[in-house]
């Protein structure tokens, strides 16, 4: 599939700021499932924005502005490519306990998607969530979609409850969040039970224009979802939100242990307190997808 997403933000602030410094990670990545075919940052006022890529392969831009001004706009926009790319059965067959032996032979590789975490800390799952995910001898892909199915299900998705700054026990507490919150969730829940996993930061696709499907959560700014490390390598995206498995209608932005390692936009600036953000996503299938 092939679509084109565009990702505005906007600070208004009450009084003129002097000036202004920012980070962004809003560049779609190439990968196994996805290829970027264009991409173009607008900036306003108009500056030049640097670049690099950090310890996780996001591409991440940087700039600033050094003169008075009222207001910052961001436009990121990119055409992206989308492909089917699904772990083979005999992986997902694997057995709970002998995955957890392959996990524990590679664990420099995988140590920072198996720790705790600010926003996803392990105490909360463990404490409060009285409930066995995973057996020995269960096969790994079916414990994780169960699992993917029991936070659709038992927790209300429900924007303006929470913030990136809800801890996890008031959202356990509560069962009610939104799309960050179930993915820090689902990690505390897979790190403390020894499956290393990360955070996935993107969009999604709201309908599909070729079906009747119900509507996708998540699909009016970034969404959130989960990556978990199978036997042989593979990341394999699980979407709690929308209890499914990450798909072509699925476009990764960044990577990271939690929110804080994919934030779409931070910064500071010099300047009243007061200020007003606005953030505008839109992803539409061009004409020419491909099947």
């Amino acid at each position: 599939m092939r679509f084109k997403v565009s990702h505005t933000t906007r600070y208004k602030y009450a009084a003129p700021a002097s000036e202004s410094f920012a980070e962004l990670r809003v560049w779609p990545r190439d990968s196994e499932s996805q290829k970027i075919i264009s991409r173009e940052l607008v900036i306003k006022p108009e500056v030049r924005a640097d670049h690099y890529l950090d310890y996780f392969g996001n591409h991440v831009e940087f700039f600033s502005i050094p003169f008075r001004h009222s207001e910052v706009r961001v436009i990121s926009e990119a055409e992206i490519e989308t492909f089917p790319y699904e772990p083979r059965p005999a992986v997902l067959d694997t057995p709970i306990g002998e995955a957890r032996q392959i996990y524990n032979s590679t664990l420099f590789r995988l140590f920072e998607y198996l720790q705790p975490t600010e926003l996803a800390p392990l105490t909360p799952a463990r404490k409060k969530i009285r409930k066995v995910f995973f057996h020995e001898t269960q096969p790994i892909g079916e414990a994780l979609l169960k699992l993917n199915q029991w936070i659709f299900k038992t927790f209300e998705y429900k924007p303006g409850v929470t913030d990136v700054s809800t801890p996890l026990d008031d959202v356990i507490k509560n069962k009610r969040g939104v799309c960050q919150d179930f993915a820090h969730l689902m990690l505390a829940i897979l790190r403390s039970h020894g499956i290393p996993a990360r955070y996935v930061s993107g969009y999604i696709e709201a309908f599909d224009p070729e079906k009747t499907d119900p509507e996708l959560i998540g699909a009016a700014a970034s969404h959130a979802w989960v990556e978990v490390f199978l036997p042989g390598g593979f990341w394999w995206g699980l979407d709690p939100t929308n209890n499914q498995a990450a798909g072509e209608r699925h476009v990764k932005v960044a990577v990271g242990r939690d929110y804080n390692d994919v934030a779409p936009m931070r910064g500071t600036y010099k300047g009243a307190l007061d200020q007003q953000l606005q953030v505008m996503v839109s992803l539409t299938r061009t004409a020419n997808a491909t099947t």
